[in-house]
């Protein structure tokens, strides 16, 4: 049996961001992304043996379109005891997202167009600003990130996406996109900090993809 959650307690929260996160990976690309407007309810199930289910009731609004929103249902099972394998979660939105379909070709054929390839940090800058012809990249960082964050958190992290340290496009033979990105997750719970490098593959049929991901060492 579930147990209902006051939404705005912490577990119900830290759920909601995995779930979020894992969207924006799954349906996020340069014309778009989503936040969380409303967590609306939360419960818990405990599952002898396997873990921990939350089943969660989001709205979700458009960040480049705030009047729209959209519902949207979770459930997030954090595995009993695991620290390595990354919750699972299945998410339905009720109705339909923007199309995005003549952004996504626009910001695909004018980086295919590039002499050189791109290369920028920070994003936002100090001052939280993301200059408009970076805004594609900086939600394309969310979907690499939203990656990151659903395969690495636990019932006891909650990780935001700080900034963009560096991003650097790579030339490839194939026709899609490759940026391989240096971000900055903030973990809301310790408050640590922790970079995170990251490569994505992005084509306007496709979507997005994340070959590869590691924490980048203090090192590096």
């Amino acid at each position: 049996r579930a147990m209902e959650l006051p939404p705005g307690r912490f577990p119900a929260a830290r759920a909601a961001a995995v779930a979020v996160a894992y969207l924006r990976y799954l349906r996020g690309g340069p014309g778009s992304g989503l936040q969380l407007r409303e967590l609306r309810r939360a419960r818990r199930q405990d599952i002898d043996d396997v873990g921990h289910k939350y089943y969660l009731e989001l709205e979700l609004e458009d960040v480049l379109d705030k009047d729209r929103t959209v519902n949207c249902t979770a459930e997030v099972l954090y595995h009993l005891g695991s620290k390595t394998s990354a919750p699972d979660v299945q998410v339905t939105v009720q109705g339909e997202l923007r199309s995005t379909e003549e952004a996504d070709k626009e910001f695909y054929n004018r980086i295919r167009s590039l002499e050189k390839e791109l290369v920028a940090e920070n994003i936002p800058d100090s001052h939280g600003n993301v200059p408009p012809e970076l805004e594609p990249i900086h939600l394309l960082a969310w979907v690499a990130s939203g990656y990151v964050i659903w395969q690495n958190s636990t019932e006891n992290t909650k990780f935001h996406l700080a900034q963009v340290k560096h991003v650097k496009q790579v030339k490839r033979s194939d026709e899609d996109l490759q940026f391989d990105f240096v971000v900055l997750l903030h973990e809301m719970v310790s408050q640590e900090v922790l970079p995170w490098e990251v490569t994505l593959l992005w084509h306007p049929q496709r979507g997005a993809r994340v070959p590869q991901s590691r924490a980048a060492g203090a090192g590096s």
